[in-house]
């Protein structure tokens, strides 16, 4: 465990406090056990330490990622024992759907160490929903999205701004400070400011790297699917890319991916629920009403 914790020190040492996302207010931190999902890439890691660095003390404190070499042969509830007999209070575990029956131990962790924390995050939100139901009435859940414009403005720009909803900016009662024409930053916003790391150089390869892992990875891994399949889903999501408006037919996309017509509605929503996509209502009613055909 001491690398583990080599590890989270030097990570906590570098995270910087300066700009929070809007989950950071919305979570209730109290809760014993917090989920943290979202699409990778958003925030989820940074937010977890952020917190750490801002309001406990780390020497009560470990945060592990389930992709770590350790739990190669360690279970994560021998680690959380270990944790609370060295006086730990608070368990950060990132990736937890990279763990295997991760939802299970988590149960038994809440279950049998009643003076732990335990807040968890997950980028594969197909598999967290579904281990999610196993934690029911123990895990508060949240989803964290990317960058809203309003967070952009702040974390590329510098510019503040107060959250307004949609009516008032359909009624033009919206200020920002020191901005007359804020629209000129917006092609900006929808071409890189989704992802916080834009500013960290490298955003095309990054975002590259994304997409395959989530692809070609994540939702495989949970649908069962060989490699094959997720490269599919790659060329499936290049389609919809060039498509606008996407209005999904079943048929061509099929014959243009050399796939079954009935597996197109699956590849549709696995690639929505991972975050890759936001399907508006007329298209999930579609994809809903051809899996209910071949089911």
């Amino acid at each position: 465990m001491e690398k583990l914790l080599e590890y989270f020190h030097k990570l906590l040492q570098a995270i910087d406090t300066s700009f929070l996302r809007y989950t950071y207010a919305e979570i209730n931190w109290e809760s014993r056990m917090i989920g943290l999902t979202g699409p990778r890439g958003v925030g989820k890691t940074t937010l977890i330490l952020q917190y750490i660095k801002k309001n406990l003390n780390p020497a009560e404190a470990l945060y592990v990622t389930a992709e770590d070499f350790y739990f190669a042969d360690h279970k994560l509830i021998d680690l959380a024992d270990a944790f609370v007999k060295q006086g730990g209070k608070h368990l950060f575990i990132d990736e937890i759907h990279k763990y295997k029956n991760w939802s299970k131990e988590l149960k038994l962790i809440y279950d049998y160490y009643a003076e732990l924390q335990v807040i968890f995050t997950g980028s594969s939100v197909l598999d967290i929903n579904k281990g999610a139901s196993d934690l029911s009435r123990r895990a508060v859940m949240h989803h964290m999205q990317g960058l809203s414009f309003r967070e952009y403005l702040q974390l590329f720009h510098q510019i503040s701004s107060d959250v307004y909803s949609l009516d008032d900016i359909l009624a033009h009662q919206v200020k920002i400070p020191n901005l007359k024409h804020p629209l000129k930053f917006f092609a900006q916003y929808l071409r890189r400011g989704y992802y916080p790391f834009a500013l960290e150089g490298d955003f095309d390869i990054r975002l590259q790297q994304i997409i395959n892992q989530t692809l070609e990875s994540d939702i495989p891994l949970f649908a069962d699917m060989n490699v094959a399949t997720g490269r599919k889903m790659k060329q499936l999501l290049a389609i919809i890319a060039k498509s606008v408006p996407f209005k999904p037919n079943f048929s061509n996309i099929a014959t243009m991916l050399s796939a079954s017509r009935n597996n197109i509605a699956d590849y549709c929503l696995y690639i929505e629920e991972a975050g890759m996509v936001a399907c508006g209502n007329e298209t999930l009613v579609a994809i809903r009403r051809l899996q209910a055909q071949k089911g």
